[in-house]
C-alpha cells in the first residue's frame, strides 16, 4: 500500500517476460506510477498501457522517469547491456535512485555493477525470484533481497505489491548467491526425478505407479508436484522455466563454487543433464520435459501419452 513516505517513488520496469509482466501489473494495480521499456512482444506492453503505465523506447528513458528501476531479464549479460549500453540506464539515472535486479545473475557481475553505479550515487539491489509466472501474476512470489538495511526498508512497500514472501538475505550480491543455491536444489531435484523416472520405466514401473509412492510421502514437495504435471498429465505450462535458463543458472553456480574452491560434482552432473537437452535443440523447452529427454536417451518413452502425436518434446 502506498503511504505518504513512499508516494514520491516513480517505478521503472525493464523485462515484461513470463515473470516480469505479472510483477509490473501488480505494481501498477497497487497504485504506483510505472514507466516501462517497450518490446517486440506487444501483448504485455499493450496490457500495461491499458492499465495506465507509460511506455518509452530506451533504458535511459526509463531511468530518467524513475526513482526505482526493476530489471527482470535473462542473465547478467542482458543486465550489463541495459546498464552500460548506448542509451543505457547510466545515461538517465539520478543520484539517489535504486536499480533492483530481479534476474538470476552472476554475483560477481552484480558486485561489479554495484561498485560502478555507486560512483554516480545509485544503489544496486539484487532481488531474484522464487516460484513461477502463476505466482507472479497473483502477486505472491518469493524474493531474496541483497541490500543495505536502509535501502531494503525503502523498497519493502514496493516488494509487497508483488511478493508474498520477502526475505532480506544480506548485502548486495547475497540475493544472487542465495538464488543460485536455491536453483541448485530445485534443478538438482529435476535431474534426479528425470533419471529416477527413466530407471523406473526401464524396470517396469510406470510414472503413475512411481508417483503413487512419492506423492504424499516425505519425498513429496511443491516442486515435485509441478515437475510431474508434464509426465503424468502433459501439462507443458505447469512450470514455465526453460532448459536454457536452467543451464545458465547451473553454469553460474559452477563459477561461484570455483571462485571459492568448493568442489561441486553434483551441480556439474545436474548441469550436464540440462546441457544434453539444450544441445539437441531443447533449449526452449521447460524443465519438466527433461524427463522425456532422459528417458529417450535411455531407450524408454516418458512422453505423456496424449502428446505422442502432437508434441515433439
Amino acid at each position: 500500500m502506498i503511504t505518504t513516505a513512499n508516494a514520491r517513488e516513480q517505478i521503472g520496469f525493464i523485462g515484461l517476460g513470463l515473470m516480469g509482466h505479472g510483477i509490473a501489473k501488480n505494481i501498477v494495480e497497487k497504485g504506483y506510477p510505472l514507466t516501462f521499456l517497450g518490446r517486440k512482444n506487444r501483448a504485455p506492453a499493450e496490457d500495461m498501457i491499458a492499465r495506465g503505465a507509460t511506455e518509452v523506447s530506451t533504458p535511459g528513458d526509463v531511468a530518467a522517469h524513475s526513482t526505482i528501476v526493476f530489471l527482470c531479464v535473462t542473465s547478467s549479460r542482458e543486465v550489463e547491456a541495459i546498464v552500460r549500453g548506448p542509451d543505457g540506464l547510466k545515461t538517465g539515472l539520478k543520484p539517489g535512485s535504486v536499480v533492483v535486479d530481479c534476474s538470476t545473475s552472476d554475483p560477481d557481475s552484480t558486485i561489479a555493477l554495484a561498485a560502478e553505479l555507486s560512483t554516480i550515487g545509485v544503489d544496486l539491489v539484487d532481488a531474484p525470484l522464487g516460484r513461477t509466472p502463476k505466482e507472479a501474476w497473483a502477486g505472491t512470489l518469493d524474493t531474496m533481497v541483497g541490500a543495505s538495511d536502509a535501502i531494503f526498508a525503502r523498497l519493502t512497500p514496493v516488494f509487497d505489491t508483488w511478493a508474498g514472501r520477502v526475505v532480506h538475505i544480506g548485502a548486495t550480491g547475497d540475493g544472487h548467491r542465495m538464488k543460485l543455491l536455491n536453483n541448485f536444489l530445485s534443478l538438482g531435484y529435476a535431474a534426479l526425478y528425470s533419471e529416477a523416472l527413466a530407471l523406473a520405466q526401464k524396470v517396469g514401473i510406470s510414472p503413475d505407479r512411481f508417483d503413487s509412492i512419492i506423492r504424499d510421502s516425505r519425498m513429496d514437495c511443491g516442486f515435485y508436484q509441478t515437475f510431474m504435471k508434464w509426465t503424468l498429465e502433459g501439462d507443458r505450462d505447469a512450470h514455465k522455466f526453460t532448459i536454457a535458463n536452467a543451464l545458465k543458472d547451473l553454469t553460474y553456480l559452477e563459477s561461484m563454487a570455483d571462485a571459492v574452491g568448493v568442489a561441486n560434482p553434483l551441480g556439474n552432473a545436474a548441469k550436464n543433464s540440462f546441457a544434453g537437452l539444450a544441445a539437441t535443440g531443447g533449449a526452449d523447452q521447460y524443465i519438466p520435459m527433461l524427463a522425456t529427454h532422459i528417458g529417450r536417451i535411455n531407450g524408454v518413452d516418458l512422453t505423456p501419452p496424449e502428446k505422442h502425436e502432437s508434441d515433439g518434446a
